[in-house]
């Protein structure tokens, strides 16, 4: 049975981004699996669906820039050149071999560091597949990691008269998965879709609102339009997911520790006003060979998230940010 979310950290949470994606392809079993062994607190899930609805955990609503599709099933492609997976019977998504990311327009790695493009035998697991795998993980190591399941873009899928939210939502109670205190976050960025599973649906997960940089207040936003923003927010959600880019201020590279308060690389205010609405901060994403501009070293930019507070992060390297911010604890 799921444990609870009440169980809390000294230092953030660790949410395996798409698993060890640093390590493994993305979203695939194995990349989950790692992530677990390596110590990551939650796991997360992208979700999508197939043509005959079902949930599998896929990052884009395109299989072409992590699978095989294009070669497997020639001229399955939308007028704009893409492979959808709502196009596919999950019987045709199962004959699909999963790669580490590369562009369809080139077929060269996005990462070329990571783990090699167009190898190894990898597949894309469903929603349940993947519940219960986690929940086998957890029964055998006697570790608990909790999921963080995101619904994408549903209004995509209402324009298929399909109800990705609600397929999602009923999953996850069928997998033990109801409560406040259930080890789950349940993440979206339509606003419309969290107040609905909240207000209308009386979903008791524990909800969170993504945030790309521009959905936010600019840095220059009065206290009184952040303190608007992030109590409208706490209506429905919460916490937040939002961009790193958003959090972070261009200044001069130098260690964190050397930095006077009032030009830490980090927006306090954000932090603080969306704490003081009630809010977690789950920041994305944390990637040691894609740092964001300003920042000169990984270990610099955990050693920043963790003075700023933050309840936890979204990182491609999970064992190597629990093992940061349990130095700088």
């Amino acid at each position: 049975m799921p444990h609870s979310t009440a169980v809390r950290y000294r230092r953030p949470l660790v949410i395996a981004h798409r698993g060890a994606s640093g390590f493994l392809p993305e979203h695939t079993l194995e990349a989950k699996a790692l992530a677990h062994g390596l110590g990551a607190d939650y796991l997360e899930q992208d979700l999508v669906l197939t043509k005959d609805d079902v949930p599998i955990v896929l990052h884009d609503l395109y299989l072409d820039t992590v699978t095989d599709v294009a070669t497997r099933f020639p001229g399955r492609h939308r007028n704009d050149g893409r492979y959808y997976a709502i196009d596919f019977l999950l019987e045709e998504i199962r004959q699909l071999t999963v790669s580490e990311r590369f562009s369809h327009e080139t077929g060269r790695a996005v990462f070329p560091n990571r783990f090699p493009a167009h190898t190894g035998r990898f597949r894309i697991p469903t929603f349940v597949e993947e519940l219960q795998f986690i929940q086998g993980l957890n029964h055998s190591t006697g570790r608990i990691a909790g999921i963080y399941p995101e619904i994408k873009q549903p209004e995509f899928h209402e324009r298929s008269d399909k109800d990705i939210a609600g397929v999602v939502v009923d999953v996850l109670s069928q997998s033990g998965y109801e409560t406040a205190d259930a080890p789950c976050y349940l993440q979206c960025f339509h606003p419309g879709t969290l107040q609905r599973l909240r207000h209308k649906e009386g979903c008791q997960l524990t909800m969170i609102q993504l945030l790309e940089a521009r959905d936010c207040p600019p840095s220059e936003a009065s206290s009184a339009d952040l303190q608007e923003f992030f109590e409208e927010i706490a209506t429905y959600a919460q916490g937040i997911g939002p961009d790193l880019k958003r959090m972070l201020r261009n200044s001069v590279v130098v260690p964190s520790a050397t930095l006077p308060q009032e030009e830490s690389l980090l927006d306090s205010r954000f932090v603080e006003t969306a704490h003081a609405a009630g809010l977690l901060i789950h920041p994305w994403t944390l990637r040691r060979d894609a740092l964001p501009s300003g920042i000169d070293s990984f270990e610099t930019l955990h050693q920043l998230l963790a003075e700023s507070r933050i309840d936890g992060v979204f990182s491609d390297f999970p064992g190597d940010s629990r093992n940061l911010f349990e130095r700088f604890e």
